[in-house]
């Protein structure tokens, strides 16, 4: 070997770092909270204002929970309900079961005609109950709180019927998404699990997500197993549909040696790389441990300190004289 052509490398010190091997899927995040809310009785559609925007409702907008998005006005059903009447009749039947309890405790009814009243003060509060039930009926209240997504266009006042679609309401402050897993990997995925998430559109947003449930068998046609991830999404970066790229961390090592994987040469059956000792290159056979698609940790073959060639390699042979650029 002609030691005095000096091949120009680059080389960077080996430290310990960690290192996380991770298996790559996909998938298309759902709402956690997702409703189509229907009409449950005819009425004359009126849309409710956005105590928020002071002005009606409109896609995207902020419902709170138990706020009322829209009203179906019907006289004739208010009128049937005769909720005034109702409601007289539950405060005479109270006070008369309260006269009655009176008495019966001065010995001057009867044990039966006590639990009269109170069977008729009982039937009284059902038909107040049932009564406020139907007028619920006559609004499109919000189950939770979320944002709307779809809410079709009805002139204000048209007579609306039953089970007609009203408005989509979601809420994606958490997603979940269904992925599935190669089957090679089945014993190693289960609920806890840590899980990257991100959209192809947005590579930097990572957000944190978790593997909740783990399918025990695989698809015989894909070889893949199903998961469920639950993904946190507070600054709703992720929206409901959107297709995502998931990392699913199955092993960690937090203080190892780990080097890149292309610096690496394959040599029969072993994976070398250089190292320099006093301006030489040196071979060095390595045994890997953990890997994920850039990177690769180093159980065997190097130490702590030593000058990794991380440019410059592919030209050498162990004892090259070398020049290190940088």
């Amino acid at each position: 070997m002609d030691t005095d052509i000096e091949v120009p490398v680059s080389v960077e010190e080996i430290g310990l770092k960690s290192i996380e091997e991770f298996v790559v899927t996909t998938g298309t995040v759902k709402a956690t909270k997702e409703v189509i809310l229907k009409s449950e009785t005819p009425g004359f559609y009126r849309l409710a204002v956005n105590p928020q925007t002071s002005r009606p409702y409109a896609l995207g907008d902020i419902v709170k929970k138990d706020q009322v998005i829209i009203y179906l006005d019907n006289p004739e059903q208010e009128n049937s309900i005769k909720i005034d009447s109702v409601v007289l009749n539950l405060d005479i039947s109270k006070s008369e079961f309260e006269k009655e309890q009176s008495l019966y405790e001065k010995g001057g009814v009867t044990l039966r005609e006590l639990k009269t009243a109170e069977s008729t003060y009982i039937n009284a509060k059902y038909s107040y109950e049932n009564a406020l039930i139907q007028l619920e009926k006559m609004k499109i209240t919000a189950p939770f709180e979320g944002i709307i997504v779809d809410i079709p266009y009805y002139t204000s006042g048209v007579k609306i019927g039953a089970s007609v679609d009203m408005v989509h309401l979601m809420n994606y402050n958490t997603l979940t998404m269904e992925v599935n897993v190669p089957g090679n990997i089945l014993g190693q995925v289960k609920p806890g699990q840590q899980v990257r998430v991100m959209n192809y559109t947005m590579p930097d947003k990572l957000l944190p997500a978790q593997i909740t449930q783990v399918s025990p068998a695989l698809d015989p046609e894909t070889r893949t197993f199903k998961s469920a991830v639950y993904i946190d999404n507070p600054d709703l970066i992720l929206r409901p549909g959107m297709f995502v790229k998931a990392e699913i961390i199955v092993a960690r090592e937090d203080s190892t040696i780990v080097i890149p994987k292309d610096i690496m040469l394959a040599r029969r059956n072993s994976k070398t790389v250089f190292v320099v000792e006093k301006s030489f290159a040196r071979e060095r056979r390595i045994t890997e441990g953990l890997e994920n698609p850039d990177e690769v940790e180093v159980l065997e073959g190097l130490k702590e300190g030593e000058r990794l060639v991380v440019e410059g390699f592919e030209t050498l042979r162990s004892g090259s004289k070398v020049k290190i650029i940088r």
